[in-house]
């Protein structure tokens, strides 16, 4: 099995953007180039700013080329709970965010020209309990009642027109969401934000942010110190230990994908016949598609340890014994690819951006929507830094402090065992 991502190795090459010479004084900082960053990066380029991007090691190398590829709408807390929080009207607000987010990532596919085979297939949330299932009947009735969003519920007689599986008891289908090839999309935004004037320098971290007596900031790099008027932390949940304010600001989890071997169209069409974007319904969740290629991208949290070589190629093995539990007719397939990656969660999972105490911008906490999330904070921010603070959806929100917490989340396979033992029992 092959541990680099399915989506870097097929989107084609990328080029090396290290070693170049720093720029000493620009206008923007954006650290870290997954989405967030390149998009945060490009929007702000086509407003007239001149714009530097560092990142650590190389574009898309974190989270936006180790996930899913889907983009979907929705967050990930109920719609009561939403508004017993927030309000209606602002919870509508957030809500509709995570539409428009799709909305931007197609914008942008358009507008630059990506080829990565965006498309609205629609996502389908499965029921793994019978009781599952009556939560979807209510989930449904809540998205039409306070948010106007129409879904379509699907019965477990009705479900294996969409999944060939009959592990599920019933599903609720929204159609907007949409899938595509992030290593395309992430070579696509890194070409585009040149194309733009920015500056990108990969294998170059940034170590540390001052703000001076003037006002402006000292970004200390590997390479050098950048002097710049603003700053923007793009770095989610591969944060460093020389931004600690931000690390504490969120948990960090693990989260693991595999990769078959191509199915051929009979096999592919037979397990997913209508390459949905399928999620189901455990707190410890699995999530899959199909690829362009009819593989079957089979996810999860298969451990709650951090990814590395060795715990990747475990996480693999849970996971193709899962997959086979779903999918009894892949019980002979080969893996060809597993990986893993980190997902930022704050405690009380929505997106959460604004600034520092000391002026550094930042967006983070996507919870497992990043994809369409990161990508429409970058252009969001963006607005923000221009002037513009009421476009952000999640303004004056703080994310909660976590007790007791300094960035390293030691609990994790504590909560990794509850939430598998409720998954068991529920």
């Amino acid at each position: 099995m092959k541990t680099i991502p399915y989506w870097i190795e097929t989107a084609g090459a990328f080029p090396d953007r290290s070693g170049k010479p720093l720029t000493e004084d620009t206008d923007l900082v954006v650290v870290g180039a997954g989405l967030t960053g390149l998009s945060t990066a490009l929007h702000s380029a086509r407003k007239g700013a001149r714009v530097t991007l560092v990142e650590k090691g190389q574009i898309g190398s974190g989270a936006s080329a180790r996930n899913g590829g889907m983009a979907n709408l929705g967050f990930t807390i109920g719609v009561r709970q939403a508004i017993r929080r927030y309000g209606l009207e602002r919870a509508r607000e957030i809500y509709n965010s995570y539409g428009e987010a799709v909305d931007t990532v197609e914008r942008l596919v358009n507008e630059e020209s990506i080829d990565c085979q965006f498309r609205r297939v629609g996502r389908l949330g499965l029921a793994s309990r019978p009781a599952h299932f009556e939560s979807k009947k209510a989930q449904q009735r809540d998205l039409a009642k306070y948010f106007g969003h129409e879904t379509t519920l699907i019965g477990r007689s009705e479900l294996r027109s969409e999944i060939g599986s009959d592990a599920y008891h019933g599903g609720l289908l929204d159609p907007f969401s949409a899938a595509l090839h992030v290593g395309r999309f992430v070579r696509g935004m890194a070409e585009a934000c040149e194309r733009t004037g920015v500056e990108i320098h990969e294998r170059n971290a940034a170590i540390g942010v001052r703000r001076t007596a003037t006002g402006r900031f000292e970004v200390q790099t590997e390479r050098g110190v950048i002097r710049a008027g603003q700053v923007m932390m793009a770095t989610d949940a591969y944060t460093d230990k020389n931004f600690p304010w931000l690390r504490r600001q969120q948990v960090c989890v693990g989260s693991f994908i595999i990769v078959t071997e191509p199915l051929g169209e009979e096999l592919a069409r037979d397990i997913i016949p209508k390459a949905r974007l399928l999620v189901d319904s455990n707190k410890v969740c699995h999530y899959f598609r199909l690829t362009p290629d009819n593989r079957l991208l089979f996810g999860g949290r298969a451990r709650f340890a951090p990814s590395d070589p060795t715990s990747d190629k475990k996480s693999g093995q849970v996971l193709f014994r899962e997959m086979c539990e779903i999918f009894p007719q892949l019980s002979r397939t080969k893996i060809e690819y597993v990986w893993g990656g980190s997902v930022g969660f704050a405690m009380d999972r929505i997106v959460h951006a604004g600034q520092s105490e000391d002026g550094v911008y930042y967006s983070m906490g996507y919870a497992g929507h990043g994809v369409q999330m990161a990508t429409h904070m970058g252009h969001v921010m963006a607005e923000v830094m221009d002037g513009h603070p009421e476009v952000s959806p999640v303004r004056d929100i703080a994310p909660p402090r976590i007790p007791l917490y300094n960035g390293t989340a030691w609990f994790l396979p504590f909560a990794g065992a509850y939430y598998k033992t409720l998954d068991r029992i529920r």
